[in-house]
């Protein structure tokens, strides 16, 4: 079903950030310059016997495959983004996207470890010169690279036209797959700079262990950014919600009408800077739920919301919040 073909009384399921046709063809281009990179360097370090610099090469290796993982999921989204059966449409696409990429990352940290460490055990003779050329290279792709993503990292309205100045939160706005490519260019700039630093610190001291040394520490710059992307991205695939100050503007959007009570609270994230809630209200003068959505209307973050009225008939519903079941 496409959103044309919807009735008036329906709605879409496209929860977007309104950034995403650009952000895929940045990805692209991304893309192409890390693959070209990765093979230079990777080629180069075999060649001139650089562990430094076979670091780096396998590092941006699984950034070209986080990159091109993360531009599938922009075409994948965009073309079931009318797909009904994908229940709150696929916004959360990006998110898996992301996920799969923290995975992969863990295990080429891992391999690079282990050859670093391997290679820590016996002298290595290693041509500096050509190594620092190929580094210097792929820092200077590092850093053109991450131009073009343009640090869109940052957050994002959601395209719902709400203003957001009188709003005191911005929450999860950002696109997360873009965020994550962008990321990945950052470590790829880190472990470029320290594969630079040890091929100059074998060169001029003689401290040829500096690059098998290097190697360990690159190792562990991508651990930390995979283990980091895998909570992120991991708790909005199992619905977590740590976000209080969203669950406090709820509560007080609906408690300050009237009577209401917060019954009931789920919250969950359906794309980026997009979230869902079904909402439980208990009320002595229940009203249409029509009324309660326009409470929440100033919660900019809440682009799906159900509402459940249920009138307290037993005793009173003004009773101190402490009472209040938690959500």
């Amino acid at each position: 079903m496409h959103v044309h073909d919807l009735a008036p009384w329906q709605h879409a399921h496209r929860f977007e950030t309104g950034q995403e046709n650009a952000a895929e063809r940045r990805a692209r281009i991304v893309v192409a310059l890390t693959v070209a990179m990765m093979v230079a360097e990777i080629a180069a370090g075999m060649m001139f016997n650089s562990m430094a610099l076979l670091a780096d090469g396998w590092h941006m290796a699984t950034h070209a495959g986080a990159l091109g993982i993360a531009a599938f999921a922009y075409a994948f989204a965009r073309r079931h983004a009318d797909d009904r059966h994908f229940t709150f449409g696929t916004g959360k696409v990006g998110t898996l996207a992301g996920f799969a990429s923290a995975i992969a990352l863990g295990i080429t940290a891992l391999l690079m470890a282990w050859e670093s460490a391997n290679r820590l055990m016996s002298t290595q003779t290693i041509a500096f010169d050509q190594a620092l050329l190929v580094a210097a290279i792929g820092l200077a792709v590092n850093i053109a690279s991450a131009a073009i993503l343009g640090g869109h990292g940052h957050e994002h309205g959601h395209g719902h036209g709400h203003g957001h100045d009188d709003h005191g939160h911005h929450r999860g706005h950002g696109d997360h797959n873009l965020r994550a490519a962008y990321l990945h260019v950052l470590a790829d700039a880190v472990t470029s700079v320290l594969a630079i630093a040890a091929l100059l610190l074998g060169k001029y001291l003689g401290w040829w262990w500096m690059d098998p040394l290097m190697g360990l520490i690159g190792a562990a710059v991508i651990a930390k950014w995979a283990w980091g992307l895998m909570a992120s991205t991991g708790a909005v695939l199992v619905d977590r919600s740590d976000d209080n100050d969203l669950t406090e503007d709820v509560r007080t959007a609906i408690e300050s009408d009237a009577d209401n009570r917060l019954a009931d609270l789920h919250l969950w994230q359906v794309g980026p800077g997009h979230w869902a809630a079904i909402v439980a209200v208990v009320t002595a003068t229940p009203r249409d739920p029509a009324h309660y959505k326009r409470l929440l209307a100033p919660v900019h973050e809440l682009s799906h919301i159900s509402i459940e009225v249920q009138p307290c008939c037993d005793e009173a519903c003004g009773v101190a919040r402490t009472a209040t079941p938690a959500p």
